[in-house]
């Protein structure tokens, strides 16, 4: 009968463990931080592994080191902890810091790090050296082996600098494919922050420090901002861009000072060439994280590197924001995409129907940019419910066929006609001021248009006729309940009249 084999059975165990690392992990975290991880050997309850550089060291105790411990216990319940130590055999690691071993370990060059423990920050270069362009999983350890022969093992520096490349791809947010500059569509509503979006990504040096976009949901930020990052990559694959929410720079910002490694987080977002923050308006009222993005903007704006921001509303508008940060993101070119008119939403239909391979009827077409007014994304969610029932069910695209795959999103959108919104399409359709709707004038010209506004806010809306009045210049209800029923007379008259007031009416969602 064969005698048992420890060292065997430790390096199965390990393998199984590694295994379960990378399911748990992905491939990318394992190459870059878990696989250059070698098996030393077994103290009693403790196994004790090795890294090439007390870099990695550092990052693999704070972030991993526990849950190792907690597989292997699992398959071993002997193991209780994990020690992490720099490899001192490898002409690579940097210099070492004798520690005192346990009674029964043997005297080691190695600085071990117990599972659990918090590790210093590691000393980095400045953040104006250089930075590697190739992602630490391809370098020398990726394989957790030494320098192949006849290649010069790469510097400490090297390294961190090859490890923050990594890091900045793992914190960067995935760009989508679909939002480029080929595919956005540009309409008088957004042609100039098109526009700028287009400079910033041509330029050696930031033309404008920052570029902030704003505008409400589903107008085309996110598309923009994507569409500089894809455009500055295919342009220059060397420059350092990082795209990312608020919300995942608040939690890095959480992250790093809960294990005391700001500097890290520092050097991370202050070494990049473009820094690119979607949603800013989430970091209002946290007082911490806007001191941070505070001094990462200044740092960055200095060194003439690239900023670009976008939110919801301009930066004078943005409530819980202290007010020097507000005025630095007002320093640059603040740029504003309107809500798309019928021209820009029908275009937007028209270049999404192509890439789908179906027929669409111009009228479908029309209708649902008259009816789908509030953003681009439900827009374009509208077309594809109508595309698929169609294409599942077997049914023709039709008008009726739309109003009764889309009832619900139809309804929605009655509900959010406002009397602005009418009073703003009324007076577009008469070719009369916006102001005419609160004025005092009489002539027929503007005393018309406003009865009808005033009449279609009676239909449309759940507003009483003293607020409907109000919205109108202050007029009293009497006044609107005149132009309610000389509108329903003159519709009964006149058929023109009356099919003016109809396409009206469909054109505000009713």
């Amino acid at each position: 009968m064969a005698e048992p084999d420890p060292e065997n059975d430790l390096k199965t165990e390990w393998a199984r463990v590694r295994g379960r690392l990378k399911a748990e992990y992905g491939e990318a975290t394992y190459r870059s931080w878990l696989r250059p991880l070698t098996l030393r050997d077994r103290v009693g309850a403790t196994i004790r592994v090795l890294v090439p550089t007390r870099f990695v060291r550092d990052w693999v105790a704070a972030n991993y080191a526990d849950r190792i411990a907690a597989i292997w216990n699992q398959l071993n319940g002997a193991i209780k902890k994990i020690d992490i130590a720099v490899d001192g055999t490898r002409p690579e690691a940097e210099p070492q810091i004798s520690a005192r071993p346990a009674a029964s370990d043997a005297p080691s060059s190695a600085t071990p790090i117990p599972s659990g423990r918090s590790a210093a920050a590691p000393v980095r270069p400045s953040a104006s050296g250089p930075f590697a362009s190739r992602p630490f999983a391809s370098g020398p350890f990726a394989s957790g082996s030494a320098s192949p022969a006849g290649k010069s093992a790469p510097t400490p520096e090297e390294v961190v600098q090859a490890t923050l490349a990594a890091e900045r791809d793992a914190i960067s947010a995935r760009l989508d494919t679909r939002f480029t500059f080929k595919n956005f569509i540009v309409g008088k509503p957004n042609e100039f922050a098109h526009a700028a979006a287009r400079r910033v990504s041509e330029a050696d040096r930031a033309p404008f420090n920052p570029l902030y976009l704003y505008g409400g949901v589903g107008l085309g930020k996110t598309h923009l901002m994507h569409s500089i990052a894809w455009a500055i990559k295919q342009r220059d694959p060397q420059r350092r861009v990082i795209y990312l929410s608020a919300e995942k720079f608040m939690y890095q910002f959480v992250r790093a000072l809960r294990f005391k490694d700001t500097m890290s987080f520092k050097e991370q977002f202050r070494s990049v060439d473009v820094l690119m923050v979607d949603d800013v308006q989430f970091i209002s009222g946290k007082d911490q994280t806007q001191e941070e993005f505070f001094h990462t903007f200044n740092a960055l704006v200095d060194q003439n590197r690239q900023v670009v921001i976008s939110a919801d509303k301009s930066p004078s508008d943005l409530e819980g924001l202290e007010e020097r940060l507000r005025s630095r993101l007002g320093w640059g070119l603040v740029a504003d995409l309107h809500p798309t008119t019928y021209e820009l939403r029908l275009g937007i239909l028209d270049s999404k129907v192509e890439p789908l391979g179906v027929t669409v009827p111009r009228k479908v077409m029309e209708f649902l940019a008259h009816r789908i007014t509030s953003n681009v994304r439900e827009l374009e969610g509208a077309l594809n419910r109508i595309v698929a029932h169609s294409t599942l069910v077997g049914r023709d695209i039709t008008i009726e066929m739309a109003q009764e795959v889309l009832h619900d999103l139809l309804r929605a959108s009655d509900r959010r006609v406002t009397i602005e919104e009418i009073q703003k399409r009324v007076a577009e359709h008469f070719n009369i001021r916006l102001s005419d709707m609160h004025s005092a004038r009489r002539s027929r010209a503007v005393a018309r248009p406003r009865q009808v506004a005033m009449y279609l806010s009676k239909q449309l809306t759940t507003r009483s006729l003293p607020e409907i009045g109000r919205k109108f210049g202050g007029r009293d209800h009497t006044t609107v309940m005149h132009a309610v029923r000389k509108i329903e007379e003159l519709r009964s008259l006149d058929s023109g009249f009356g099919e003016d007031v109809e396409l009206l009416r469909r054109m505000l969602e009713n």
